[in-house]
């Protein structure tokens, strides 16, 4: 049996014992993330006891990113700062903090923040025909320092660089053999593989999981933590891009299909 949550727009079930699926299933949107979905995601992980979840989308996608394209003009910067800095930090904070682990079964395209969603996922399992990329440079956004930090725990500096200084989409291998995703499958298999996966997870030692997992999550916490005023100061430059010209128009060069004529401003 399973539930439809945030308008139809988040799907849940138990495909089996200890084990809870959540389904983004937002296709006319190409699965993005506005405030009802995240809210949505947040507090029903928030409610969860699985020993382990499975996040996926439908539709042939995962998750196109934020949900900015129906943002009102004459609010734009504020509607967009306030979908990113809150509802969006706290479904990656529910996903985070889950006491056990979370495997993001990627069934499609995972860009932007749904790239973000599945970083903040305990294991990635992806389709072969999968994309991956963070395109803040081709919108004009300065990424969150917590979240560009997801990508220097998983994939290193290097590689951190070339996604978020080229804007470009990687293709499933090349995620594979940076570290982005743990397995690749075929379409048809992955939500057998994932499920799998997720069973023999939900079969271990609930002690050893929750702990384990609080372990990981707080070694890295520690390596990541910044002084309060460089903190502050980076929070302050993803602040600003909000009300930036370049923004504004990244956005709407992206809704346009059009090269953007950036200003630096």
């Amino acid at each position: 049996m399973s539930e439809e949550l945030a308008g139809g727009k988040l799907r849940l079930d138990t495909p089996a014992e200890h084990v809870a699926r959540l389904a983004i299933t937002n296709p006319a949107k190409r699965n993005a993330l506005d405030q009802e979905l995240l809210d949505a995601i947040a507090s029903t992980v928030a409610g969860l006891d699985a020993r382990c979840v499975v996040l996926t989308g439908s539709g042939g996608m995962f998750s196109a990113g934020y949900d900015i394209g129906d943002m009102p003009e004459a609010s734009f910067a504020e509607e967009a700062e306030k979908l990113v800095a809150h509802p969006f930090a706290h479904a990656i904070e529910a996903l985070e903090s889950y006491p056990f682990p979370i495997v993001a079964a990627l069934n499609g395209h995972a860009i932007g923040g749904g790239l973000e969603v599945a970083l903040s996922c305990d294991l990635r399992i992806a389709a072969q025909d999968v994309r991956l990329g963070m395109p803040p440079a081709k919108l004009g956004l300065v990424y969150s320092h917590t979240g560009i930090q997801k990508f220097l725990d998983v994939v290193g500096a290097a590689r951190t660089r070339e996604l978020f200084l080229t804007g470009r989409n990687v293709p499933v291998d090349t995620a594979l053999d940076w570290g982005l995703v743990n397995a690749v499958v075929e379409p048809g298999a992955l939500e057998r593989e994932a499920l799998e996966l997720a069973q023999e997870i939900a079969a271990n030692a609930p002690l050893s999981l929750r702990g384990n997992k609080r372990v990981i999550r707080e070694m890295l916490a520690a390596r990541g933590a910044l002084d309060p005023g460089i903190e502050e100061e980076l929070v302050e430059l993803r602040r600003a891009c909000f009300t930036s010209d370049d923004f504004r128009e990244g956005v709407q060069a992206f809704a346009e299909k059009r090269a953007p004529r950036w200003r630096g401003r």
